[in-house]
Parts: structure tokens; C-alpha cells; sequence
């Protein structure tokens, strides 16, 4: 693949640590965790810190895949609304469904305050851009079921939003106050950094192949012939899952999201576009999404092909739009 059309929008910290791929043999742990995202590595941390000992294996680098690759947008809730979550589950369960919605992206900023991670972010909020009046009229209801919860959002008229914006065209939209966006790739390195910290191993490069349970002791084999052995196995592989447990992998649909970015924005344009640091992301059914970069550039994703891009035309989209 031409090194033009992959080339991540977020950089490597200089201060990045290193991590090993080689691996302790003999003893077994308490976990093995096979993923090192950001659901592994919090997994990691949260067990460490319970007294456990963790081994974490990757595949690849910390960071290379989509907890490092994605659009840094931490927005609390879910597609589907309360009202709609309880009607389908029932008031027990929906009601738990919509408090969980309700307190993800405060996990993400108070993980960031607690641990003093080295993570660039700006807390002032998402809009979900409306461009058509009906896509306006979704957006009163989710207002209207959000504010009788007490959330901290307002429905923008289209003089607000172009404010907001910049952008001209919207009818109208939503802010969410609770949301904000993050550098996902320090993130994620810093997760790690913590984690490790902690007393959890993180091994680089270390591809888990084969997952065996014997007497009650899992034997998780590397690619490269490592064999360790756990209590218990945490898979958070997500996108990349595979076969390494029978019949996991189909119950993932792994879908690409492609981003451009421009150079930093003169101070003069810049002044204009975006200018409280939201989130943006429209209300289209194949939604596009941009923010501000920490080092001010313009950051815009949306949908790509179903495999890796190969030419300039899998982001033409991208660049129209």
C-alpha cells in the first residue's frame, strides 16, 4: 500500500513509552488479556489495581489500530434514546442502559483527571448537525428526553449552529455539553503507560493464536511459540477478532472510517471554524464527522471501502464534503 493513503492523522509523542514483545515465561496469571486498545489496556489497569497480575499481549503496536487511528469524539449515549431504550427493554433494564449511556464519556475525562494522563482534550461539548427538518425534529425529541433527565443540552436554531459551526447550509442542530474530543492515540499510550505502572506486563508483537482450557487454566500460545497460562482470558480484540474463539468473530461487523486533515488553519480562518473546539457530526444516515486537531488543523472523517484505501479516490468524499 502507498504510504500516502495511510498515514495517520495523529502523531507519536516524542515521550511515547516503549514496551517490550518479549515474555516472561512460567507462572500463571490471574488474566491474559489479548488486545491492547483501549477496552484491553482499561481492562489491565482496573485489574492491576485490584491486586491481580496482568499480561496483556497485542497483535501489532500500542495504538496502531482504531483506539489510536479513531476521531477522538467522546460522546456520552447511545444511537437509540431513553424513551425508545425502555420502550424495547424494559424500565429495569432500559433505565440501566440509559444511566450507563449517560456517564461514558465522564469515565473517559475523569480517567484523564484521575491518572494526570498527558492527553490533549477539549470538554465543551458535541453538535449533531441537522440538515434536513426531520433530522430537526429528531433532534427536539432527543433534547426534550435528555433535558427532562437533567443532561446539560440545547437545541440550536440555524443562526446558532452557523455560529458554532461556521458551516452554513445546517437547519439547526444539537449540543451536547457532557461530550468533548481527545487525542485518541496519546490516549490510548497513556492507558498504557498507567496500566504498566500498575504492575500490568504489555508485550508488543505478540500475536495470540491459540486459546486452550485445561483443569481450569487457560493456555493462550503465541505466534511466535510462547505459551502462557491464566486464570482467566480477556479477548478485546473488537475489529480485529479472528477465530480464536469459535464463532466470536461473526458476531463483530468491522467497518473502516476513513479521515483527512488540513494543514494548521491560519489564524484568521481558524477564527471562524469551530471556534468553542466542539465535535461535529451530521445527521446524515452515513454521517460525516470533523473537529479541531490539537495543533489546529481541521480534522474530517466518514465512511470508507470496506478494506484499506488504495487510491485518491477513496477520499474524494471526504474532500467534497
Amino acid at each position: 500500500m502507498p504510504a500516502a493513503f495511510f498515514d495517520p492523522v495523529w502523531r507519536k509523542p516524542q515521550t511515547a513509552p516503549a514496551f517490550r514483545s518479549e515474555l516472561s515465561s512460567g507462572g500463571t496469571f490471574d488474566a491474559i488479556i489479548v488486545g491492547g486498545g483501549i477496552m484491553g489496556l482499561s481492562t489491565a489497569l482496573h485489574a492491576a489495581r485490584a491486586g491481580l497480575s496482568v499480561q496483556v499481549l497485542d497483535a501489532g503496536a500500542i495504538g496502531q489500530g482504531a483506539s489510536g487511528l479513531n476521531g477522538g469524539q467522546v460522546i456520552p449515549g447511545l444511537k437509540y434514546d431513553p424513551e425508545w431504550l425502555i420502550e424495547h427493554f424494559g424500565k429495569e433494564r432500559g433505565e440501566a442502559l440509559v444511566a450507563f449511556a449517560a456517564s461514558t464519556a465522564d469515565a473517559v475525562f475523569d480517567v484523564i483527571r484521575d491518572e494526570k494522563l498527558a492527553v490533549p482534550f477539549t470538554r465543551n461539548g458535541w453538535i449533531q448537525a441537522a440538515h434536513t427538518e426531520t433530522a430537526l425534529k429528531a433532534a427536539a425529541n432527543r433534547d426534550r428526553q435528555w433535558r427532562s433527565r437533567g443532561a446539560d443540552v440545547k437545541l440550536l436554531d440555524q443562526a446558532e449552529i452557523a455560529a458554532m459551526t461556521g458551516a452554513r447550509g445546517y437547519l439547526g442542530g444539537w449540543l451536547d455539553r457532557r461530550a468533548g474530543i481527545i487525542d485518541p492515540l496519546s490516549y490510548t499510550l497513556e492507558l498504557a503507560r498507567v496500566a504498566s505502572a500498575a504492575g500490568a506486563g504489555i508485550a508488543e508483537q505478540q500475536r495470540v493464536v491459540k486459546l486452550a482450557k485445561e483443569a481450569g487454566v487457560w493456555r493462550v500460545s503465541t505466534q511466535g511459540g510462547a505459551e502462557l497460562r491464566g486464570r482467566s482470558v480477556v479477548l478485546a480484540t473488537n475489529a480485529y477478532t479472528d477465530g480464536l474463539l469459535p464463532g466470536l468473530a461473526q458476531t463483530i461487523v468491522p467497518l473502516h472510517s476513513f479521515q483527512i486533515a488540513t494543514a494548521p488553519l491560519p489564524a484568521e480562518l481558524a477564527a471562524g471554524i469551530l471556534p468553542g473546539g466542539q465535535a461535529v457530526s451530521d445527521s446524515r444516515r452515513i454521517l460525516v464527522y470533523y473537529r479541531r486537531s490539537p495543533d489546529g488543523r481541521m480534522v474530517l472523517g466518514g465512511r470508507g471501502r470496506m478494506a484499506r484505501p488504495s487510491s485518491a479516490a477513496d477520499w474524494a468524499h471526504l474532500e467534497r464534503a
